[in-house]
Parts: structure tokens; sequence; C-alpha cells
């Protein structure tokens, strides 16, 4: 009893917590897509030089732990930009989106590639350039075969939120840790907690499961099933 009127009284900062942690997953998914997609596009269409700096992207954000990665831009990289007053939210949900695009960019990649080129030499044929023919013909599939994959990236940086602890930034995990301490309670906070981030995992990706099937072309890629 002494537990749930505890969580009762820290209700609002749950709330709290719980929205900051779904801003920050929405902010790397979202700059992940903005980055990704591009890349995916200039790892199969780009020159050898674009294809190598994309390469070496990749390879730098993916190499490293998260909590590497925000220690790096949160003490160095945005320090020496002469951004040393973003705040920590915002370190966060950009450390999350720049490591959620070398992820996305691949999962992009594989979509593209998995579409005959002989769509981009009709499209060719026809007279499109090669912006349109990839914007108008092949993108559009590539993003329905693509979006089972890309939705694994909802749970992938859900757990990576929890992380952006380590810089102060209010959110769920960090609301928890408060309440531990004030309260002295750990092991119930911390299931709760984890109770939590289960029910955001799973509404997440039901939401995103039914945008596959809202979106899916029956009888090709993921509608195929």
């Amino acid at each position: 009893m002494d537990v749930l009127l505890i969580l009762i009284d820290w209700f609002p900062y749950l709330l709290s917590g719980i929205a900051t942690t779904l801003g920050l997953v929405l902010s790397g998914l979202a700059l992940g897509l903005l980055l990704g997609l591009p890349m995916a596009v200039g790892q199969v269409y780009g020159s050898r030089p674009l294809r190598w700096l994309i390469g070496i992207y990749v390879w730098f954000f993916r190499g490293l732990p998260i909590l590497v990665l925000l220690f790096l831009f949160w003490f160095g990289i945005f320090p020496l930009l002469g951004l040393g007053d973003l705040s920590a939210f915002v370190v966060g949900g950009v450390v999350l989106g720049l490591r959620g695009a070398a992820y996305q960019s691949q999962i992009f990649r594989g979509a593209i590639q998995s579409i005959g080129e002989g769509q981009m030499i009709a499209a060719r044929s026809l007279g499109m350039s090669k912006f349109t023919a990839i914007s108008s013909v092949i993108l559009p599939q590539a993003f329905r075969i693509a979006l089972p994959g890309w939705s694994n990236e909802y749970p992938n940086i859900l757990t990576d939120s929890a992380v952006c602890y380590a810089i102060g930034v209010a959110e769920l995990l960090t609301i928890s840790a408060r309440m531990v301490t004030l309260t002295g309670v750990t092991m119930p906070i911390y299931l709760a907690t984890a109770g939590i981030f289960i029910i955001l995992n799973y509404g997440g990706l039901k939401l995103l499961h039914r945008l596959e099937k809202r979106i899916a072309i029956p009888g090709f890629g993921s509608g195929a099933m």
C-alpha cells in the first residue's frame, strides 16, 4: 500500500518522465529518417567518394556505444562548435538521431537494392531524370519494404533513451532514480519503471504494425506474407 501511495504521489512526475522519453524516441526516429534515407540513396546511387564518406559515418556511429557518443557530444563536440548551451534533452535527441541514422541507412539501403534495376531503366527510358526516378519510383516501394525493419528501430531507440540519464535528461529512468533516492523504496519503483517501458514498447510497436498493414501493397514486399 505504501508503494502504491508513493507511485500515486509521484504520478505527475512519472508522466513528465514518460513524455520526455517519448520525445527522445520521436526525435531519434525522425532525425534518423531524415538523415538515413538520403544516406541510403547515396550509398546505392552516389559517387565512390560519397559512398566512402557515408561508410565512415556508419562505421563511426555503429561502432561506439551510445553512452560514449553522448559524452563525446555533451562534453566535447558541441562545446567545441559553440553549442555548449544546448539542453541535455536536445543533445540526447540529436545523438539518438545521429546514431539511428547509421542503422536506418542500412535498412533503407537494403530495401532500395532489393528493387530490380529494370525499374530504374524503365523510368529513365520514359524520360524521367535520375532524381525523379528515385523519388517517384524507387523510394515509395523501398519505404514499404523497409518499414518492418525500420519499425524495429523504435524499441532500440526506446531502450537507448534510458542512457540519456547519464547527461541529466529528466526521462523516465531519471525520475525513477529520484523517487528511489527520496523514498528509499528500490525494487518496487524499478519494477514499475520496467513495466512502463514494456507498455511503451508494446504500444509503439502496435501502432507501427498498424501503419505497416495500412500502407502495404498486397502481394508485394511485406504485404506478401
